[in-house]
């Protein structure tokens, strides 16, 4: 018997029970403790006194934010590429004056949008999330060439300047390792995590410097140092001269230790693999498309309207390590804090940010993708669910 059926029980049978003389009060009390199951001496106790009053079913709070906060807050999240609650509430100010001419966001509207917090845009978005479970696995292999020459990068980087970088190679080979492919290019900075991307055909040794110079060029601050894994791609004497030529300070992590990287692993899914996935690309034509996105609308969105978090420090409490993480910025507002970087290339930066739109930006971003993704190898990229339907 349920609760509840116990209760309607004790409600009917108390006033009988009160009324009743010795030997009727106990047939009662028989049966209601074969009924419920009482022992015999509680349920003396509750048929001896008035039965409680039935406790109110506390109601829960109604929702605070309408259904137009939420279809802004989708509209945003969508067109920034499904940021972190974290990084999309810090990204809300920047995009909002252009949100306000596309969606028509009244005064009260917007107050609402600021003051949701990430916990709250988690709950109110966890409907329309769509998450990968796939894993990132490189396809580099290690090299011993010149890794006396080079040394093990063992403490941190000098991050309170721009300059200091991660570099990591992405592969686009598919389903086949064999063959001349696609790789992207990650260079990541730690101070500001301003991150450059180029494509290159195959791991020559020539190609990955002429992909470095043009980033290096490419960078608002002066390349100062090169963290990189111990591929072969990285660790021979093309990019060493390179480094010695121009005072870059060359280090390498130790030999399958990915953490050593992290900053670069992490900007490795964002910046490439969540984008273009793990198919196949090995034509010129797909190079140059991959680079035509690099070098404009994909650098433009990711420096100058996408936040991001920085460890700041960690603390062990028992078997646990608490991780405390800065305010989200946007690379670009992490760098105009540096006296170091140009002041007036960053400037140019700034104005450049308030009077692009960014929902143009992320438009152009989605049709470069689509004609992308008709460059791929089919053959030899894995198979998706639509085609193997198909």
């Amino acid at each position: 018997m349920s609760p509840g059926s116990r209760r309607e029980l004790l409600v009917s049978v108390h006033p009988q029970y009160r009324k009743a003389g010795r030997r009727e009060k106990s047939l009662i009390l028989n049966g209601f403790c074969a009924a419920t199951g009482y022992h015999r001496k509680y349920a003396i106790h509750l048929l001896s006194q008035p039965p409680e009053p039935k406790p109110r079913r506390r109601q829960g709070r109604s929702p605070r934010y309408g259904p137009q906060v939420l279809r802004v807050l989708s509209k945003v999240w969508e067109a920034a590429g499904y940021p972190w609650s974290v990084r999309l509430k810090a990204l809300l100010p920047v995009w909002l004056p252009w949100a306000r001419q596309r969606l028509q966001i009244s005064p009260e509207l917007e107050q609402q949008l600021l003051a949701m917090s990430p916990r709250t845009m988690d709950r109110r978005l966890q409907s329309l999330k769509r998450r990968l479970g796939r894993r990132l696995y490189g396809r580099t292999k290690p090299g011993s060439l010149l890794k006396h020459h080079i040394p093990l990068q063992t403490s941190s980087w000098a991050e309170a300047r721009p300059g200091f970088t991660e570099i990591d190679l992405v592969s686009h080979s598919g389903n086949a390792a064999s063959g001349e492919f696609l790789h992207s290019l990650n260079v990541t900075d730690l101070a500001t995590t301003w991150v450059e991307t180029r494509a290159v055909l195959g791991k020559g040794q020539s190609g990955i410097i002429q992909a470095l110079t043009e980033i290096s060029q490419a960078l608002p601050f002066a390349l100062r140092g090169l963290d990189s894994d111990n591929g072969s791609e990285f660790i021979n004497q093309h990019l060493v001269r390179f480094c010695q030529q121009r005072e870059i300070q060359f280090t390498r992590s130790r030999p399958y230790k990915k953490d050593d990287n992290a900053h670069i692993e992490q900007k490795n899914w964002t910046h490439v693999r969540k984008l273009l996935g793990w198919d196949r690309y090995d034509s010129p034509h797909a190079l140059e498309a991959l680079n035509d996105l690099y070098r404009n609308e994909l650098r433009l969105m990711m420096n100058l309207y996408q936040p991001t978090v920085k460890l700041e420090s960690k603390v062990r409490v028992g078997s646990r390590l608490q991780r405390h993480y800065s305010p989200a910025q946007t690379p670009l507002d992490r760098l105009l804090t540096h006296t170091e970087i140009d002041l007036q290339q960053g400037q140019q930066l700034r104005q450049l940010r308030e009077t692009l739109d960014p929902f143009e930006l992320s438009k152009a971003i989605e049709r470069k993708l689509q004609r992308i993704y008709r460059l791929a190898n089919s053959t030899l990229s894995p198979k998706t669910a639509d085609s193997e339907a198909a």
